[in-house]
């Protein structure tokens, strides 16, 4: 339409489109806004000098101190001190959470397992962590645990302080016979009740310790965040994980801070305190590495998890998987929760290491576990039924 009238001529068309939009854009009015009629208060001679003066090593200094991290202030923050983001991601001491620290040497061997401990009373809670990880993984809930139990939490093979022949052997048959091993040290032929909590790989060592059925004092079974359906589809991107993530770091406050920023941790305490024991010292790189050597196990992920549902659910003890979010449970859990065979818990609002970033709901969960099934010092605890008194280990 041109003027109300059917047009089919395009130049004309074209004009009066033209034309639409010049006069849709073109300013009728001659008017402008002067400063004329705006009274604005001057600067005098002398700031105006002051503001083209150059800045004094003391406004530098103070600029640098109000900084938090890599992030500017707000306007109604408080300045820090310098060196806010070092301290904010500073290591922890284990002394903070562990009442102690020991190296277990296996008999017969040149194989020594590092371990931490806490509490004097009540069942072993015995904690295995995941690949890549540490005992200390578990110091902030070790902390709460003590109160109620004995915990006992073990570098694994490869891993923390522990030092063995090979370091890199992680085949399933070697770990569980390092934990049986630092078991029978331990506690000689007269253990007290063992709650074995396992954490990701570690989850699986449990797994396969329990299904041996070759500790008599074994009370309870706590797996954390591993199911095997899972675990085997995730095994073809382990190594491309590895290598993708960051390799280097200058000081332990920057793998802390990479652990956080990265996501694998969402606890900066627990970071603080755990991190440091996941590195080493590279004298020919001067920085710090990754302990563990995961990317040189390959030939061992699949042994880890292969039958692991089966194993989980013929172990006769009680048992309860914590899980992550809403991972999916593979057809053979599956049917196990649906006859009652174990409890299962997800976790909301955390990442893989449940221990880690939320360590008083995961204190809530393994206390409650014990309690409901009656774990005491010496195993499951029948009312009216007396034991005769036993020295402590």
């Amino acid at each position: 339409m041109v003027d109300g009238e059917l047009a089919d001529d395009e130049k004309l068309i074209i004009e009066h489109i033209r034309g639409f939009y010049e006069k849709l854009f073109k300013e009728s009015e001659d008017w402008r806004p002067t400063w004329e009629d705006v009274n604005l208060k001057k600067l005098s001679d002398e700031d105006k000098v002051w503001l083209q003066r150059p800045f004094s090593l003391e406004e530098v200094e103070n600029v640098i101190k109000s900084f938090r991290g890599d992030k500017a202030p707000g306007p109604d923050e408080p300045a820090l001190a310098l060196g806010t983001s070092s301290q904010k991601y500073a290591p922890l001491d284990w002394s903070d959470y562990f009442d102690q620290e020991d190296d277990i040497q296996i008999p017969d061997s040149d194989d020594v397992f590092h371990v931490y401990m806490a509490g004097t009373e009540g069942p072993v809670i015995f904690c295995l962590h995941g690949g890549g990880y540490s005992g200390l993984s578990f110091a902030l809930a070790a902390s709460k645990l003590k109160e109620k139990a004995r915990i006992v939490a073990m570098d694994l093979r490869g891993h923390g302080k522990s030092s063995t022949q090979n370091d890199v052997d992680l085949s399933i048959e070697t770990l569980c016979g390092d934990v049986i091993s630092v078991l029978k040290t331990m506690y000689g032929d007269a253990p007290p009740a063992i709650v074995l909590v396992g954490h990701s790989m570690g989850g699986a060592v449990a797994i396969h310790v329990a299904a041996k059925k070759s500790l008599p004092s074994l009370a309870g079974l706590v797996v954390v965040d591993v199911v095997e359906g899972t675990a085997m589809a995730s095994l073809i991107h382990m190594q491309k994980i590895l290598s993708n993530r960051m390799q280097h770091f200058s000081t332990p406050e920057k793998a802390i801070e990479w652990s956080v920023k990265s996501g694998s941790l969402r606890n900066i305490d627990s970071a603080r305190v755990s991190i440091p024991n996941t590195l080493k010292y590279d004298d020919s790189k001067k920085c710090y590495t990754h302990r563990a050597r995961l990317e040189e196990t390959e030939q061992y992920w699949r042994g880890w998890y292969e039958g692991l549902s089966e194993k989980f659910l013929s172990s006769p003890v009680p048992k309860i998987l914590l899980l992550a979010g809403t991972d999916r449970l593979d057809r053979t859990l599956t049917i196990g929760q649906m006859q009652g065979k174990f409890q299962m818990v997800v976790v909301r609002h955390t990442g893989h290491a449940i221990q880690e970033d939320v360590p008083d709901e995961f204190v809530t969960l393994i206390l409650n576990f014990i309690s409901h099934n009656r774990i005491g010092p010496h195993g499951i605890e029948i009312p009216g039924l007396r034991r005769p008194p036993q020295s402590k280990p």
